[in-house]
């Protein structure tokens, strides 16, 4: 069978995250959907990794087995019009090998969280970033995000629903960047590693908006690092900030 890599771009709140769930609505469940109006009987797709409840993705990528031999244009064409009215578009798509996988063969994620900060609440950015209505330090947040960078027992920042088989990750980048809006602030803070566990990006947000806040210090992060304790971890930032805006392949294959 044909193998299509689809790389999908999403509205997060009206779904329960990525993975197909019984009772709930989900990203995968719009997608096969409208991928089994063109093939009824095409198996399940797979994604490069599983959002949750409210996130966003700019550049998730999954894959998908066709009987046919799609042109990849048409494809993502067909795919869009039967993804409607669902706040999620196919924005590339390309064939790939057979043993190409969305999840097995990238080498990289890039998740990017957004955090407004300034008094009125917001209208337009509702639900697309995380809005708190202090002010936040920059520089301060900077220095913790770079304690975090580098190989860790990753405990602290870590679900405890979390099904990985190790703590251990190596997080490559870890940046906060902050743009002046014409009302308030926004804050960028980005993430980069081959892998991550559940929940630990919004975990080291909610952390560093702490540290940000002047209520924890850079030097509080490191130690709550060193403690590979849940417990020393700031709250968990909400979901409508995150962004999945990245997956790399040692090939890509959308060119």
């Amino acid at each position: 069978m044909p193998r299509f890599a689809l790389q999908v771009e999403y509205h997060g709140a009206p779904f329960a995250g990525w993975q197909r769930q019984s009772e709930h609505p989900s990203v995968q469940q719009a997608v096969e959907e409208a991928i089994r109006k063109l093939e009824p009987d095409a198996p399940g797709i797979a994604a490069a990794g599983r959002t949750d409840a409210g996130v966003h993705a700019t550049a998730q990528v999954a894959h998908c087995d066709l009987a046919k031999e799609w042109d990849p244009f048409r494809l993502s064409e067909a795919l869009n019009h039967h993804l409607r009215p669902n706040p999620v578009a196919i924005t590339a798509c390309a064939r790939v090998a057979d043993d190409w996988h969305a999840r097995f063969s990238a080498v990289e994620r890039r998740y990017l969280y957004r955090l407004v900060s300034r008094r009125a609440p917001l209208t337009h950015e509702a639900g697309l970033a995380w809005h708190v209505r202090h002010e936040l330090s920059l520089e301060p947040m900077q220095a913790a995000a770079e304690v975090l960078v580098g190989r860790h027992d990753f405990t602290t920042f870590r679900s405890t629903m979390c099904q990985a088989t190790s703590p251990v990750k190596t997080l490559d980048e870890a940046s906060v960047e902050a743009v002046s809006l014409p009302v308030g602030t926004e804050f960028r803070f980005r993430f980069r590693a081959r892998s991550f566990l559940h929940n630990q990006v919004r975990s080291f947000v909610g952390t560093l908006e702490r540290v940000g806040s002047g209520a924890w210090s850079p030097g509080d992060v490191a130690a709550a690092l060193e403690a590979r304790d849940r417990a020393a971890c700031g709250p968990v930032a909400p979901p409508q900030g995150l962004y999945l805006v990245g997956v790399g392949y040692p090939e890509g294959p959308f060119g």
